[in-house]
């Protein structure tokens, strides 16, 4: 199953983060964006679901549109769930993609919060910095602005 993360700037800035499962993308809007810290949780608010074809969407959303600003393709690839489930509100998943690898954990927080957490793994690197551009076209989300 396929897996995106888009940088998006509409009213403030965050990340999209979407794994495709029921034949959607279900999402999460994440402030701080994924972070490669175990001990950091990142704040998840659970978005509307996206269609699959939103996955590959690079570009500027019009000012007299929902969601209007610029939006790039920050990481993709392919996941696949460990354990738990969404409905069970804790799910555990592993990330094979350009910038986000290894394991995962959404854990349910109450409401539409959610918290994004790295599990501790081969891949957790605290304090490591991604890098801004996008996987697709190697532009940084101000180049589009």
């Amino acid at each position: 199953m396929k897996f995106v993360v888009q940088q998006h700037h509409a009213t403030s800035k965050h990340y999209d983060f979407r794994l495709e499962l029921d034949g959607v993308f279900k999402s999460w809007a994440v402030p701080k964006g994924p972070s490669y810290d175990p001990a950091e949780r990142r704040l998840a608010m659970e978005v509307e679901d996206h269609a699959l074809s939103w996955g590959d969407f690079e570009g500027v959303i019009p000012e007299d549109s929902y969601g209007a600003g610029p939006v790039i393709v920050w990481d993709r690839g392919a996941w696949e769930p460990l354990d738990g489930s969404l409905e069970e509100g804790h799910l555990s998943f592993r990330l094979d993609g350009s910038k986000l690898k290894g394991g995962w954990t959404l854990r349910h927080w109450g409401g539409r919060k959610w918290l994004l957490i790295k599990k501790r793994d081969e891949a957790a690197e605290p304090g490591r910095e991604l890098p801004p551009e996008s996987v697709v076209s190697g532009r940084t989300i101000e180049e589009l602005v």
